[in-house]
C-alpha cells in the first residue's frame, strides 16, 4: 500500500456491491416488465380500437338510415369526460358523416388502409360496412399509451426508492453478521503482537478464510520455533559460559592474591577485569534472550512501583551511586500493569545502568514512573540525532568512553516491541541543554494495560 493510501473495507465494499446488485436487478426486472407491459398494453388498446370500430359500424348505419340530412354530425357527450378513443364515420367518397364528441379531424389519417395503421401521433383502426359505403376509423393518441406504460413502470420503481434505506440496512446487517467470525479472527491476530505466539482459533470461520487461518497458524508455529531456537541458543550459550568464566575469575583473583606487586600482578588484574566484563556480557545475553523470547505479559496486572524501588536499591548498591538516583513515583504502589514484573525490572535496570555509565558522574539521575510512562533522564554528552535510533541495535554505543556491552538499549527495545510499548529516545531531553532521556510509553487499555492502583 502506498503511503497515505487508506485501506479499503471488504465489508463496506461487499455491502455496497450487494446493494448495487439488488438495485440493478430490480431496475433490470422493471425494464423487462416495462417491455412486456408495453407489448400487452398495445394489444389491449388495439383490441379496444377494433372493438369500438366494430360496434360503431352498425350503429352508424342505423343512424344514416334514420337521418334526413347527409351533413356531418357530432355525437352528443354525456357529461364532461376525456375520450381516449375517438372515431369518425365517412362515406365511400371520404366525406365525414358522423364523429365522436371531441374528435379532431386533423388527427385522423385521410385515406387510411383497412386494419391497423399508425402516424407520428396516433394509432388507428379502419373498418368498412355495407359494401364499402360506410367507413369507420378509430384513433388513440400514442402519448396516452406511453403515459400508461410509464405510470406502470414508475409504480414498480417507487418501491425501490422507498425501500432503499431498508435494503441498505438489511444488507449491511447481513454482511456484518457474516463477517463476525472474520472480525474475531482479526482481533485474535492483533493479540498475537504482544508476545503471544499461540495458534489462532479457526473454528467458525468461512470456507474462504479457513485456509488463511491454517497458513497463519503454520507461520506462527515456525516463528515460535525459530524464536525459541534463537533464544535457547543465546540462553544456553550464556549459561554455559557462566561456570568456566566464574572458575577463571576465581583463579585470577587467587593469582592476584599470591603474586607480589609488579607487572605479573597487573596482568592478572587485567585478566580478572576482562573476565568480569565477560560475566556482565553473559548476563546481558541472558536478558536479551528473555526479552526476545516472549512471556512478557503477566496474566494479572500488578503494581510497578515496588519493582522499581527494588531495582533502584540494587543498582545503588552495586554501582555505589551515593544517592544520585532520584525516584519520582505517583504513590506507594504506582500504576498497575500487565507487563511481567521481571521484564519491567530488566527494562528499568538497563535504563538506569545506561544513564549511570554514560551520564555525568557528578549530576543526579532521575527515574520517573507515571500512569502512562516510565522515563530515565541523565546529564552528560549529547548523542547525535542521526545515531539515536541506531542505539537500540545490539552492540551499538553512543559517544562515550565508558565501559559497556552495547546491549542495554537493545534489551529495552526488545521488551518494548514484545510487550506493545513505545520507546522514545531524546538527546538532549526537552528543556535541557545536554544529557539523554529514555521514555517508555505505556499504551492505552487494550495494549499493555495500566490502571490507577
Amino acid at each position: 500500500m502506498s503511503p497515505g493510501q487508506r485501506p479499503w473495507s471488504l465489508q463496506r465494499r461487499l455491502a455496497l456491491t450487494l446493494t448495487a446488485a439488488v438495485a440493478a436487478l430490480w431496475l433490470a426486472g422493471t425494464a423487462g416488465a416495462g417491455f412486456v407491459l408495453r407489448r400487452e398494453t398495445d394489444e389491449v388498446f388495439d383490441s379496444a380500437l377494433r372493438e369500438v370500430a366494430e360496434r360503431v359500424l352498425p350503429l352508424a348505419y342505423a343512424e344514416m338510415l334514420s337521418r334526413e340530412t347527409t351533413e356531418a354530425q357530432r355525437v352528443a357527450t354525456v357529461g364532461p369526460k376525456d375520450e381516449h378513443i375517438r372515431y369518425v364515420v365517412r362515406d365511400a367518397r371520404g366525406a365525414v358523416l358522423l364523429q365522436s364528441s371531441d374528435a379532431d379531424i386533423t388527427q385522423f389519417p385521410t385515406n387510411p388502409p383497412f386494419g391497423f395503421s399508425k402516424t407520428d401521433r396516433v394509432r388507428a383502426f379502419t373498418a368498412s360496412g355495407v359494401k364499402g359505403t360506410i367507413v369507420v376509423t378509430t384513433v388513440e393518441d400514442l402519448a396516452h399509451r406511453r403515459a400508461a406504460v410509464w405510470q406502470s413502470v414508475a409504480a414498480l420503481i417507487w418501491p425501490l426508492v422507498a425501500l432503499a434505506p431498508t435494503i441498505v440496512a438489511a444488507v449491511w446487517i447481513s454482511v456484518r453478521l457474516a463477517f463476525r467470525p472474520v472480525d474475531r479472527f482479526r482481533g485474535e491476530l492483533a493479540d498475537r503482537g504482544r508476545g503471544n505466539l499461540t495458534p489462532v482459533a479457526a473454528s467458525g470461520l468461512p470456507e474462504e478464510i479457513a485456509p488463511v487461518a491454517a497458513s497463519v497458524n503454520a507461520l506462527i508455529g515456525r516463528l515460535r520455533d525459530a524464536l525459541e531456537a534463537e533464544r535457547g541458543f543465546a540462553a544456553n550459550s550464556a549459561h554455559e559460559l557462566r561456570t568456566p568464566i566464574a572458575a577463571a575469575l576465581a583463579q585470577a583473583q587467587r593469582l592476584i592474591a599470591v603474586l607480589p606487586e609488579g607487572a605479573p600482578r597487573q596482568r592478572a588484574a587485567a585478566v580478572a577485569s576482562a573476565l568480569r566484563r565477560l560475566t556482565r556480557l553473559s548476563e546481558k545475553l541472558l536478558q536479551l534472550a528473555k526479552a526476545e523470547g516472549g512471556g512478557l505479559i503477566a496474566p494479572t496486572a500488578r503494581p510497578l512501583a515496588p519493582v522499581l524501588r527494588l531495582v533502584a536499591e540494587d543498582v545503588d548498591r552495586d554501582l555505589d551511586l551515593g544517592g544520585r538516583l532520584e525516584l519520582a513515583l505517583p504513590d506507594a504502589e504506582g500504576p498497575l500493569s500487565d507487563l511481567d514484573p521481571d521484564a519491567f525490572a530488566v527494562l528499568a535496570r538497563n535504563l538506569i545502568e545506561n544513564a549511570v555509565k554514560h551520564g555525568d558522574p557528578d549530576e543526579p539521575i532521575e527515574a520517573r514512573l507515571a500512569s502512562d510512562r516510565f522515563s530515565v533522564v541523565n546529564r552528560g554528552p549529547v548523542a547525535p540525532s542521526e545515531r539515536l535510533q541506531q542505539l537500540t541495535r545490539a552492540f551499538e554505543r553512543g559517544p562515550t568512553r565508558a565501559e559497556g556491552s552495547g546491549l542495554g538499549l537493545a534489551i529495552v527495545s526488545a521488551i518494548c516491541r514484545g510487550a506493545g510499548l513505545t520507546l522514545e529516545l531524546a538527546s538532549p531531553p526537552p528543556g535541557a541543554a545536554d544529557g539523554f532521556s529514555a521514555t517508555v510509553h505505556f499504551p492505552p487499555p487494550g495494549g499493555a494495560k495500566l490502571t490507577a492502583s
